[in-house]
């Protein structure tokens, strides 16, 4: 339509005389052809530009317009040219002192249009602590939604100003962020990498693609400063995952006897509280032990054999006979059995705190999958030897444990099979009371 309108107003000012009241409607005649010339190439430069911030559209279009009144008011109406420059000075100059802020925000949403570094949709930050969702970008200014629902208006000419962090491919995607653990230089590197590596798997197992890692950033007066690193799905999500990494990391630091070293470097450490020995913790965490007195907790915590195992180790084979229990005390074990066409598929991950075994150890029966370490771990072994005078002292710990064997057992049975294992039926409490006096030799 501008463009039909462009040729039939110059056709109008080229047919008609300059002289008269016909000279009035080839002058209105002349205008609107520039006019619409100029609309004309502001569609195009809409279109040309579609992929861009509007704002650098609506700049050109302003640019053209403004062209187009100066050339009628030179071809058209032959107004002199220095009386136009003059007053035209004199008016810019007092519009440019008096909306100098609104100009630099304007030029500075120009250069930030040109330079497109983001868009609709983006995460970013556009100043020291201002982040969100980019809703909206004007000539003056940028909209923000933040993570709680907060509108900001951001000046242009602030953003340009300062750095812009644009969070993930796009703004909308995944990228990795960090979490400071600071724990004490005595720490063996190896067990503080173990075991905040272990948390970070823990908290993302449910989260795609969460891929954590442990790095040491600094050693300084007596404190080792930790990164936890990990992938978020975008920014919106990372508080959700930095509060899970971080209640993992709490607990596991907790389970292993660890605490976070106090920041005030400047003053002389009070010496540490003494830590309860993790292996009595571990056991009294462990439901299956629940029938046990403290002491018998115990005695049998003392018999605990400390087992450190490298990452792609086997800890049990599927199949083979087995007279002992595990409990997982740092690390992260993967469980495998056996696949219907050949090989091993992982149907779980075991974290700090797990038990796995304890058929073996109570009934004698074969281990029942593969169990190898993802990373380096720690486990402590109980054997049957340990146990057995236990509960030769005490025959009725059998009700019990049979009881917690019988519900675990159902739980684990009722559980979807992974991959192409069927699921297989439980044994009843009487075939596990059975199992367990046949094989501790107890009437």
């Amino acid at each position: 339509m501008p463009g039909l309108l462009c040729l039939l107003a110059l056709a109008l000012r080229l047919l008609l005389p300059r002289e008269g009241a016909a000279g009035v409607l080839s002058a209105a005649a002349g205008t609107a052809f520039w006019l619409c010339l100029a609309w004309t190439a502001a569609r195009l430069a809409g279109l040309a530009l579609a992929r861009h911030p509007k704002l650098l559209s609506d700049l050109i279009a302003t640019a053209l317009f403004a062209a187009a009144a100066i050339i009628v008011s030179q071809v058209v109406f032959e107004l002199p040219a220095t009386g136009l420059i003059a007053t035209s000075s004199v008016l810019i100059a007092v519009l440019g002192f008096a909306l100098r802020n609104i100009f630099g925000d304007i030029f500075s949403g120009i250069a930030l249009g040109i330079e497109s570094p983001y868009a609709i949709g983006d995460w970013i930050e556009a100043t020291e602590g201002c982040a969100g969702r980019v809703t909206g970008i004007s000539w003056r200014a940028t909209r923000l939604v933040t993570r709680d629902g907060v509108t900001l208006v951001v000046p242009n000419s602030l953003i340009a100003g300062h750095r812009i962090a644009v969070f993930g491919p796009d703004g909308a995607g995944r990228y990795r962020t960090a979490l400071s653990v600071v724990l004490d230089a005595g720490v063996p590197a190896e067990r503080a990498r173990r075991v905040l590596l272990a948390a970070a798997l823990e908290a993302g197992r449910d989260i795609p693609d969460f891929a954590p890692d442990v790095v040491l950033s600094d050693l300084n007066q007596g404190f080792a400063t930790w990164l936890v690193r990990f992938h978020v799905p975008d920014y919106a999500q990372e508080m959700r995952c930095r509060d899970a990494v971080a209640g993992a990391v709490q607990r596991a630091l907790g389970r292993a006897g660890l605490a976070v070293a106090g920041r005030e470097v400047a003053v002389r450490r009070a010496p540490q509280r003494p830590v309860a020995d993790p292996r009595q913790a571990l056991i009294g965490a462990i439901d299956l032990f629940r029938p046990f007195t403290e002491a018998e907790r115990a005695a049998l915590a003392a018999a605990l054999a400390e087992t450190p195992v490298r990452a792609g180790a086997t800890v049990v084979r599927r199949g083979e006979q087995g007279d002992s229990l595990f409990l997982l005390a740092e690390g992260v074990l993967e469980v495998r059995i056996p696949r219907a066409g050949g090989g091993e598929f992982t149907v779980d991950r075991l974290f700090p705190g797990a038990v796995f075994g304890e058929m073996s150890l109570l009934t004698g029966q074969p281990r029942s999958a593969t169990v190898v370490a993802a990373t380096d771990a720690l486990a402590y072994e109980l054997r049957k030897d340990d146990l057995d005078p236990v509960l030769r002292a005490r025959p009725a710990l059998l009700e019990g444990l049979t009881a917690i064997m019988a519900e675990r057992q159902a739980r684990n049975s009722a559980a979807p099979a992974a991959g192409d294992a069927p699921s297989a039926a439980a044994p009843t409490r009487e075939d596990i009371m059975a199992r367990l006096k046949a094989f501790f030799g107890i009437r």
